[in-house]
């Protein structure tokens, strides 16, 4: 796949993507009948196998595309804060966080993904606006203390 641009995506979400993109690949290809195998018909619990199997290779498939035209299209649009925004948040209990927007979720504690509640919440927004996300909990209020977009 040719990848022209930048897409909005920062090198560390395009090395991200490119690992998760591998690493699907070779669950799916775990996941591909053997030679013979589709031929062999067994009891119903061999059958059954076969069937989880091929529902667990389409979900992966779609996982494979989508994540192939998040590098292709890139990992935002204008509904969506770029990849590498830092932002600084107050919550109502007083306590101020930072966080950094990527487009793909890794191992930072300290991430948000542009396409979660809080990321989505935040598009528009300025120093002083209280926003307000949804969690499993309900709605969530912050107010944004800073927002700096990447250079």
């Amino acid at each position: 796949m040719v990848i022209s641009g930048d897409k909005g995506l920062s090198p560390a979400a395009r090395s991200q993507l490119e690992k998760e993109i591998a690493n699907l690949r070779a669950q799916r290809e775990a996941l591909a009948p053997q030679p013979g195998e589709q031929e062999r018909t067994g009891d119903a619990a061999d059958q059954a196998d076969v069937i989880d199997r091929a529902e667990a290779a389409a979900r992966l498939d779609r996982q494979i595309a989508d994540l192939a035209a998040k590098m292709e299209h890139g990992g935002y649009g204008n509904s969506q804060l770029p990849d590498g925004t830092v932002v600084s948040l107050r919550f109502p209990d007083g306590d101020k966080e930072t966080f950094q927007v990527v487009t793909v979720p890794g191992e930072d504690a300290d991430a948000i993904t542009s396409d979660s509640p809080l990321g989505l919440a935040l598009v528009g927004a300025k120093a002083g606006d209280e926003i307000t996300y949804r969690t499993p909990r309900g709605d969530a209020k912050a107010t944004v203390v800073k927002l700096t977009p990447p250079k």
